[in-house]
């Protein structure tokens, strides 16, 4: 595996044409290791057609991509190595059990143990199931093989495309918490592309939001940290409610700092009986110890960061996610 201070995907200045139409133009994106980067853009954006170059099942008309430290271009069979993916729904013989299903797989791919094909079956939370007929299995416990299929040789990305196609609201949470878990203890890459920005919201850490074949957004969904207090991370903005809201701005800005040592900048909303600053998670509470210890009465902390889909529907002005 590469050094994890190097992304583990590198898309450069790709762009692909067919005719005289261009679906990606001249992108460029690097994907971090051990982290769940989601891939959004409205209907007709290049999303798939992304992905389809990334595992090499189409071929880029300029530009590059590197997985791994290797050129999917020219060293492809060295680069695919370190990818596992699913699109949509994953095939499966349903007349075997999901162990079997497991073991005819590995048996395709030199070098994978019983003990690996133990451990993805651990990883997945299929213990209880894994050997009873995949005709059994719910349409979550299916994606959950798959994706455990897919990483039976240890890749460094996966790649999913609309993974919770078809999924109810526990089956979607089961693998969005099961690629949570993946990202943290093996150390993944999940890159995946769905409709669902709520669902997006929760399960990654960065999102790239891409339109007419042009990435136009880049952004982290998990801040956490505290800039203003003395922590780190990505601020957000935070109102408080409170009985003096130009005292309770007096209070924070002779007690609080910014990194180079300038008073918090916020607003006061005196018709709310408000304040409002950029804050971190992490800030909060003792933010609002301090608003307590100088006299303040506070009645309400409410976060006004934006939801994704409005992030997206901003950007994108309003098209379509699918």
């Amino acid at each position: 595996m590469s050094n994890l201070s190097q992304p583990i995907v590198q898309i450069k200045e790709v762009t692909k044409r067919i005719g005289s139409k261009t679906i990606i133009d001249n992108l460029s994106l690097d994907l971090p290791q051990g982290e769940v980067f989601g891939f959004l853009g409205p209907n007709g954006s290049g999303k798939t057609t992304t992905i389809r170059m990334m595992v090499g099942l189409m071929r880029m008309s300029k530009g590059d991509i590197i997985i791994g430290g290797s050129s999917i271009r020219t060293d492809y069979e060295k680069a695919i190595r370190h990818v596992g993916a699913i699109v949509e729904n994953p095939e499966m013989y349903k007349y075997l059990t999901g162990y079997k299903n497991l073991l005819h797989y590995a048996r395709m791919v030199p070098g994978i143990s019983r003990n690996r094909i133990d451990e993805v079956i651990g990883l997945a939370g299929l213990d209880k199931r894994i050997d009873d007929k995949v005709k059994t299995y719910s349409l979550g416990m299916r994606q959950r093989l798959g994706v455990a299929q897919a990483l039976l040789h240890k890749p460094s990305l996966l790649i999913l495309d609309e993974p919770t196609n078809g999924l109810d609201p526990a089956g979607i949470r089961e693998l969005r918490d099961y690629l949570r878990r993946l990202a943290a203890e093996e150390g993944t890459t999940v890159f995946v592309s769905s409709h669902l920005l709520s669902e997006m919201e929760l399960m990654c850490d960065q999102v790239a939001i891409i339109q007419a074949g042009k990435l136009i957004d880049l952004r982290s969904l998990r801040p956490g940290g505290g800039a203003s207090v003395g922590g780190t991370g990505l601020p957000a903005q935070v109102l408080f409610e409170v009985d003096q809201p130009d005292e309770a701005a007096r209070v924070l800005q002779e007690t609080i700092r910014t990194p180079d040592g300038v008073p918090v900048r916020l607003q006061v909303r005196a018709g709310e009986g408000a304040i409002v600053l950029d804050a971190l998670r992490d800030d909060i509470a003792e933010l609002n110890a301090l608003l307590v210890a100088g006299g303040i009465r506070v009645y309400a902390i409410r976060s006004l960061s934006k939801s994704l889909e409005d992030q997206f529907l901003e950007v994108t002005g309003g098209e379509s996610v699918v």
